[in-house]
């Protein structure tokens, strides 16, 4: 009983913290620091990279390392074996047009073993192989919502236009709690990643469990993986992008409204900062984050390199105008500036001219596009409308061009 007060008293602090971090936050532009971002495109050693081989050996690699080291951790990628198995263990909510796979991934490592849940409906019309568009969940499953939260996770808009689509809930890996974390993957698997300043924390686990979905739907004829989509709202935005930049074989990467240490520029101070995520959710990001609190303009690194890594595919970002802590403008900024890799380095005409302002309609183009919504922080049916044109864009392109990625 203590144990529980304890646990309720906690949560009752982070929840209170947070909401008057919002409360404080700087929504006022006018208060936003003159910033000098990183160059993406000169080395640390003063190399101005202008090639896709200079890009691809040097200057790609430095900037994935760095936001290993300095901002989200480790993602190991070793294990001893992995095991897939269908269980039944909830209701098909749309048995008319959808066939439901609960699936079980085991993997070992070490004499260990841990399972995470992975929920796929693919289209009872057609063969396949089919496109697959996979959602990171951090919203718990309720018996209000059930499996499935119409909105949030589009699945029967999906399967009408022919895709099929899976999630896996981040609770199954690693729980977003500051205490209880480590008792997924971290503690069973990994648990010399805890005592690392940039070990493993919350979202390289889910990034690391969003790869080994990519390892079930490789090994089965019923998926398509050379069309294959990431998506992630807010704190799974986040990991969306830090997943897509590590596993090149996510043909489109999607971050909605993720903000601070997902799609928005981190030395803006605008919304939310690293200082609120490192002390509200310190289990989100590595430990050598914290070291930038109120300090985000001596970062090695800003989110205009993250979007830069997911080049050569293609990569998406929505915001809400009624979403000021995820800060819109600096999301799109980084689009602007992440965006210069494929004109730069690939020889591709992708634009983003216009100013933050003056957008009001969505910008959908080959292998970069962003929209901005009204309404609040969530993810609706009119984001994955937008998600959906993006695609068919890739996937058509792989399709005549026979583009791979991975």
């Amino acid at each position: 009983m203590a144990f529980k007060t304890y646990l309720i008293l906690f949560f009752l602090l982070v929840n209170n913290s947070f909401s008057m971090a919002q409360h404080n936050a700087n929504y006022d532009e006018s208060k936003v620091p003159d910033i000098t971002l990183p160059d993406t495109f000169v080395s640390l050693r003063g190399k101005l990279i202008s090639t896709q081989q200079d890009w691809e050996e040097i200057r790609r690699p430095e900037i994935l390392d760095l936001f290993r080291e300095h901002v989200y951790g480790n993602i190991p990628s070793d294990f001893d074996q992995i095991l897939y198995s269908e269980v039944q263990e909830s209701q098909n909510p749309y048995p008319e047009k959808a066939i439901q796979k609960e699936v079980n991934i085991t993997v070992s490592r070490n004499g260990k073993s841990h399972t995470m849940r992975l929920n796929v409906f693919l289209p009872k019309s057609g063969k396949g192989p089919f496109p697959i568009f996979l959602l990171v969940n951090h919203r718990a499953e309720n018996e209000e919502v059930g499996l499935v939260e119409e909105g949030y996770w589009s699945v029967s808009e999906l399967i009408d236009r022919g895709y099929a689509t899976a999630s896996f809930h981040g609770e199954t890996v690693a729980p977003d709690d500051a205490e209880r974390f480590s008792e997924g993957i971290l503690n069973t698997l990994y648990p010399e990643e805890l005592g690392k300043a940039d070990g493993m924390r919350t979202f390289g686990a889910w990034a690391w469990a969003a790869m080994r979905a990519m390892d079930y739907f490789e090994q089965d004829q019923l998926y398509d993986t050379r069309k294959s989509a990431l998506v992630g709202h807010s704190r799974s935005g986040k990991t969306a992008l830090w997943a897509g930049a590590n596993d090149p074989r996510w043909s489109v990467v999607y971050s909605n409204e993720s903000g601070c240490g997902g799609a928005a520029i981190s030395r803006r101070k605008y919304g939310e900062t690293v200082a609120v995520i490192n002390t509200s959710f310190p289990h989100w990001f590595a430990d050598n984050f914290a070291a930038y609190n109120g300090q985000e303009e001596t970062l090695p690194v800003d989110q205009h390199m993250l979007a830069a890594l997911i080049a050569p595919r293609a990569l998406y970002f929505a915001s809400a105008r009624g979403d000021q802590w995820s800060d819109p403008k600096g999301e799109y900024i980084t689009m602007q500036l992440g965006s210069r890799i494929y004109s730069e380095i690939y020889n591709q005409e992708v634009n983003f001219p216009l100013a933050f302002e003056e957008i009001d309609s969505p910008i959908i183009q080959p292998f970069a596009g962003y929209h901005i919504r009204e309404g609040k922080h969530n993810l609706t049916w009119e984001d994955w409308e937008h998600f959906i044109d993006f695609a068919e864009i890739q996937f058509k392109l792989i399709d005549t061009n026979g583009i791979k990625f991975n």
